[in-house]
């Protein structure tokens, strides 16, 4: 399969303030388009390989960390990646290319999972507009709401990256879900996803009953730089008065942008999402950003006060380097008198919820997550 690159002339179309990450370079978009069929390839191939026979090409191997022991299905397309020297998250410092990588695994990752889908424009900021998709579970009316808000870092994902994902939250949860499409960084630094993310809850808030949604059950969640939206949005409906959702959703969340973890140096590199990714993506962020690193819209750990926000369902992977700080709010909110599910998939990476397709450890933890938000919107 091949994949159609923006901008041929290899210049970023959207980038205002190139950043050059540390590891990926620049390659060349010949280079990409082979890695991209190369990742198809061994993605579509890899669901129907057994347990067995993975850990027989592994050469019996297993990999444990701090008393975790690497699932073996990730292990082994760990394995692939490194063999083909594809990298980490961020196949290049070209954000357009980096995006197109992203969107490439993303359609890779498919596994036909059904659900009625509508694309829709909602009012963001000053008058701006934010694409947003809409996600209709069978049994629609009066049924709760996620507004969901994808992963990337801030600087890759969308609509597309996610939604085989946010199908299996409205199939199997028997949800609506709002996928919120914000702006991006480096072209918009923060607080402009934090606004646009916030402008949408507001408007879900007004139009949930338009949606055939229960008003009364809006939820907010996300995965990565989307779970440290969610905590954010929380945070300023409790400052500006305005209803809280009934639930937020963390999958393994940024929450601190200052502090260093044991679960960062750990897993620096070698396991999808590297050290060198998160800095680019801290750079893409926050350069040209009226806000500093420590601000609570940036790391809603270091928020002085959690008490009276939503209750919370935490997810963190063993082998993801964003382990430690997931951890770190999960304990702060409960420190608060919030009430916290917090779930650890020991045996799992950073991005194990777009991994489902694959099966293995990542398709029971992403399956748990569903039943569990099913049963804590139910409540």
């Amino acid at each position: 399969m091949t994949m159609s690159m923006p901008g041929e002339d290899g210049v970023s179309t959207g980038s205002a303030a190139p950043v050059q990450h540390r590891l990926a370079g620049r390659p060349s978009r010949r280079r990409l388009r082979m890695l991209a069929a190369i990742s198809g390839i061994g993605l579509r191939v890899m669901p129907k390989i057994p347990d067995p026979l993975k850990r027989i090409l592994l050469g019996g191997r297993q990999v444990t960390i701090d008393g975790n022991t690497l699932d073996t299905t990730l292990q082994f397309m760990l394995s692939a990646q490194r063999m083909s020297r594809a990298g980490g998250l961020v196949a290049s410092s070209n954000v357009d290319d980096a995006r197109a990588m992203l969107h490439m695994l993303g359609a890779h990752l498919r596994s036909g999972v059904q659900a009625d889908t509508r694309d829709l424009a909602i009012p963001g900021p000053d008058g701006s507009s934010i694409r947003a998709r809409h996600y209709r579970p069978a049994t629609a009316t009066g049924a709760p709401l996620l507004v969901f808000f994808h992963g990337g870092g801030f600087v890759i994902g969308d609509l597309e990256s996610h939604d085989e994902l946010c199908r299996l939250i409205c199939r199997d949860a028997g949800v609506h879900v709002l996928s919120i499409d914000y702006r991006l960084a480096p072209e918009h630094p923060a607080p402009a996803g934090v606004d646009d993310c916030y402008a949408a809850y507001r408007w879900a808030l007004e139009h949930a009953a338009e949606l055939d949604a229960d008003p009364a059950r809006i939820a907010v969640g996300g995965d990565s730089a989307g779970g440290n939206l969610a905590a954010v949005v929380c945070r300023l409906a409790r400052a500006e008065g305005v209803d809280a959702p009934v639930l937020q959703l963390l999958i393994y969340p940024v929450t601190d942008f200052v502090g260093d973890t044991r679960s960062k140096v750990l897993f620096a590199d070698g396991f999808f999402l590297r050290k060198a990714d998160m800095d680019w993506f801290r750079a893409c962020y926050l350069n040209g950003s009226a806000l500093t690193a420590s601000d609570p819209r940036v790391s809603p750990l270091l928020a002085e006060d959690l008490s009276g926000l939503p209750p919370a369902l935490v997810l963190t992977g063993g082998f993801d380097p964003l382990r430690d700080e997931g951890t770190a709010y999960a304990e702060a909110l409960a420190a608060a008198g919030v009430a916290v599910d917090h779930r650890r998939y020991g045996s799992l990476v950073h991005g194990f919820v777009n991994f489902f397709p694959l099966g293995g450890g990542s398709a029971t933890a992403t399956a748990e997550m569903v039943a569990a938000l099913k049963a804590a919107l139910a409540r």
